[in-house]
């Protein structure tokens, strides 16, 4: 029977989704794989209670990107027996990951405890926010075996760090220290090895703190502001702030402000 490659841990409004292959440094192989990543970051958008998911590794790395052997064998993610059947491959496969979290309502925080490399560095810039540990490192080293970025990561890396900074990472294929990824704006913020878990969770427990529904549109708006004109943004803020006006929670929360007390957030 195939262990599970994801592990999900509810806490309060915070969903944590483990990339759980440590012998393997959370390479992703199969596209099983990919489902399981999919259908955590779906599962976690599904649940009304949930604001914030952490994605972390286990063990030394985060995600040393896709399982080269299962590339050369061309029985996982990538090639298959015809260049219209790797295509298709990539489209079920880890392409699907990046469309999950760039669709998710959730706040999401990549949790970078080690080697993010190749898919593994795209699969934390699909993250809205990134802590790094001291001891990560970052690659987008497509080109070092000959391919190019498969899963959206020529556009990720641009919306990060930008053209030039992002065309020195794919071109060159180098990489990159915690401190090098925190200088050119990669992460934001870099935290000894032992605090990153505690780190992420009280960043996210900040996110969380907030209205529930506020917090989703808020999301959505950062995403279509990427890709959006500005009569889009304002289109889609003018129709959330009318929603918004009419939660419980807005109520509530000018009337402790008003009050000078803390808001209870009911999710309504």
């Amino acid at each position: 029977m195939r262990d599970s490659f994801v592990l999900y841990e509810k806490s309060g409004r915070v969903v944590t989704v483990t990339m759980n292959r440590p012998a393997r440094r959370n390479s992703i192989a199969e596209l099983e794989d990919c489902a399981e990543l999919v259908e955590a970051v779906e599962r976690a958008g599904a649940d009304r209670e949930v604001s914030v998911l952490i994605l972390t590794g286990a063990g030394s790395a985060f995600c040393s990107g896709g399982d080269l052997k299962a590339i050369r064998d061309r029985n996982g993610i990538g090639p298959l027996a015809t260049p219209a059947d790797t295509r298709d491959n990539y489209r079920r496969g880890i392409q699907r990951i990046s469309e999950s979290f760039m669709e998710t309502e959730l706040a999401t925080i990549a949790a970078v405890n080690g080697p993010a490399i190749g898919l593994g560095c795209d699969i934390a810039c699909l993250a809205d926010l990134r802590v790094a540990s001291e001891v990560a490192t970052f690659a987008s080293s497509f080109v070092k075996v000959g391919l190019v970025p498969g899963d959206g990561g020529a556009l990720l890396l641009q919306q990060v760090i930008g053209f030039a900074r992002a065309a020195e990472m794919v071109l060159t294929g180098d990489t990159f220290s915690a401190a090098e990824a925190l200088q050119m704006g990669l992460v934001n913020r870099v935290v000894p090895a032992a605090r990153l878990m505690e780190e992420a969770n009280a960043l996210a427990e900040r996110i969380a703190v907030n209205p529930p529904r506020a917090l989703r549109m808020a999301k959505r708006l950062l995403r279509t502001a990427q890709r959006g004109s500005l009569k889009d943004v304002l289109e889609l803020s003018a129709a959330f702030q009318a929603l918004a006006h009419e939660t419980a929670d807005h109520r509530e929360a000018v009337d402790a402000f008003l009050s000078k007390r803390k808001p209870i957030f009911s999710g309504e």
